[in-house]
């Protein structure tokens, strides 16, 4: 699904994204709820980037926010990997630096792959069709699984995450 956020731009550049995990749900400009095998997962574009939250059958729940947080204190790491209740969860992040020809290609790629996926969400921010953020997520090996786009065409910047969160594997069980 593909939409245009009505808001002002609130995240310029790729270092003003920050982290976190926990957060309650946060005013949504845009939202998508799947179904994947047992678990909901609710996709969600603020004026600021965007949150997932999951909801597993059993009860285990988590939520991820990767935003303009004012006051804030955890930039966007570039990997973690931590215990959430019964959970793993897995998180990395990039940053891209392209030219402007390359970034508008990519841009158009990431757009269009987003937009027709049924388990796509994607927002296009007022003032370049460029400035936007993509969410994909799919269910693979027993683990939910998402991947994000933050793009700011201004500084050529594609910020990209890739997030999974399974059922902890206890002693004994390989």
């Amino acid at each position: 699904m593909l939409t245009t956020l009505k808001t002002a731009y609130t995240d310029t550049r790729a270092t003003d994204l920050a982290w976190a995990l926990g957060r309650e749900p946060l005013p949504a400009l845009a939202v998508l709820d799947l179904e994947l095998a047992g678990a909901r997962l609710q996709l969600r574009l603020l004026g600021a980037s965007h949150q997932v939250l999951v909801e597993e059958e059993g009860g285990g729940h988590c939520s991820e926010t990767v935003a303009c947080m004012p006051g804030s204190s955890t930039p966007l790491p570039l990997g973690v990997s931590k215990r959430v209740g019964e959970y793993e969860y897995e998180f990395a992040a990039r940053v891209e630096t392209l030219g402007p020809g390359s970034f508008a290609g990519r841009a158009q790629e990431l757009l269009a792959l987003v937009a027709d996926h049924p388990n796509g969400l994607a927002g296009t921010f007022p003032g370049s069709p460029h400035a936007f953020t993509a969410m994909l997520a799919h269910r693979h090996e027993g683990r939910v699984r998402w991947r994000t786009w933050h793009a700011y065409p201004q500084d050529g910047q594609l910020v990209a995450t890739r997030t999974s969160i399974g059922v902890r594997m206890h002693a004994g069980a390989r």
